[in-house]
């Protein structure tokens, strides 16, 4: 269904959940997004939502309020991962349009039943898979769908973040597979546009033995067989000392493409020493400044003009699936075929 905005102002009256990290940049983006405003803030960290509500003229409610409120045409959850589910089954129920961070949920059953909540009633749900809607990374993907390599064969994701989270965030993230590689995933699915059919993984853990205390590893190798025989490979890990390292590759019958890193500028020196050129951004919110804009800018198009959207919920499903086949898989050492 398509919303139109009550008070008259052309905008959407957008709740806000989750005064975090995250939550700045997308209140950011809602805030200079011409579709949307701000009216509520919720957080459990009340001060940290009054600070996020006064930057931009909103409120702050407890989520009970801004779900009755008729006015209210989204919920943008930013909360943290054990709230997702939750405030999506809510926001469904009281006829809100849903943008939500990634994952859905750590638990595939309750994701499941989240897209069933959302298909009843009816309204946009989208998951914040912020990496497709890259500028580089959907050029390669235009560029295959115009045929430039032929047909893709092969897909090689290098994934790479500069230092891991704190261990209490680990302990309650799920995993590697759910927390980081799930955007991995989902690449898999939207470049190649395939679908695994066994998924083989593997981990160590080479930065920090309070990760394996923790019961996680830091350092992963995935390997994907599609069910149309396609190749998938994806390399991860929490320490790269130069920066947020976020490459891939495509090779087809037809020749390669490459999408790679992004640079705080792209000057190159040249001496007589060395050629160098700057390291890549420092971590997501840098390097993914321009992705969060386009998907918030995405999900008010879709929302005002009933447009399916790009990142959905079965799609937030489908790479739960594939996180929890690789967890599987490094657990009980061996290749998981999907659907078993």
């Amino acid at each position: 269904m398509t919303f139109s905005s009550k008070s008259g102002s052309g905008s959407i009256d957008v709740a806000v959940f989750g005064a975090g990290r995250i939550g700045r940049i997308h209140a950011g983006n809602l805030a200079r997004h011409p579709g949307a405003k701000i009216k509520y803030v919720i957080d459990v960290n009340r001060a940290a939502a009054a600070e996020l509500a006064a930057q931009y003229g909103a409120t702050v409610v407890e989520a009970e309020a801004a779900l009755a409120d008729a006015s209210v045409g989204a919920s943008v959850i930013c909360s943290s991962t054990d709230t997702h589910a939750d405030l999506i089954e809510r926001s469904a129920a009281a006829g809100k349009h849903i943008f939500c961070e990634k994952p859905v949920d750590l638990e595939l059953e309750r994701a499941r039943a989240c897209a069933r909540a959302v298909e009843q009633a009816g309204v946009v749900c989208m998951i914040g898979f912020q990496r497709r809607f890259d500028p580089t990374f959907a050029a390669v993907k235009a560029r295959i769908e115009a045929g430039e390599i032929g047909t893709p064969e092969m897909l090689v994701v290098t994934s790479r973040d500069p230092g891991a989270p704190p261990v209490e965030y680990i302990r309650r993230s799920g995993g590697i597979f759910k927390d980081m590689l799930i955007h991995d995933f989902d690449i898999f699915r939207w470049i190649l546009d395939d679908e695994a059919l066994t998924v083989h993984a593997n981990g160590s853990c080479l930065t920090d033995p309070a990760i394996f205390d923790a019961g996680d590893v830091d350092s992963t190798a995935v390997t994907i067989r599609t069910k149309r025989g396609r190749l998938c490979q994806i390399n991860t890990t929490r320490r790269a000392a130069y920066g947020y390292d976020q490459r891939f590759e495509v090779l087809g019958s037809g020749g390669m493409l490459q999408a790679g890193n992004v640079r705080p500028t792209e000057v190159v020196a040249y001496t007589a020493n060395a050629v160098s050129s700057d390291v890549p951004e420092a971590f997501f919110l840098e390097r993914y400044r321009a992705a969060y804009a386009n998907e918030i800018a995405h999900f008010f198009d879709a929302v005002t003009q009933g447009a399916r959207v790009r990142t959905t919920i079965a799609d937030g499903v489908k790479a739960l699936e594939l996180a929890e086949a690789a967890t599987r898989s490094w657990r009980e050492g061996r290749v998981i075929n999907i659907g078993e």
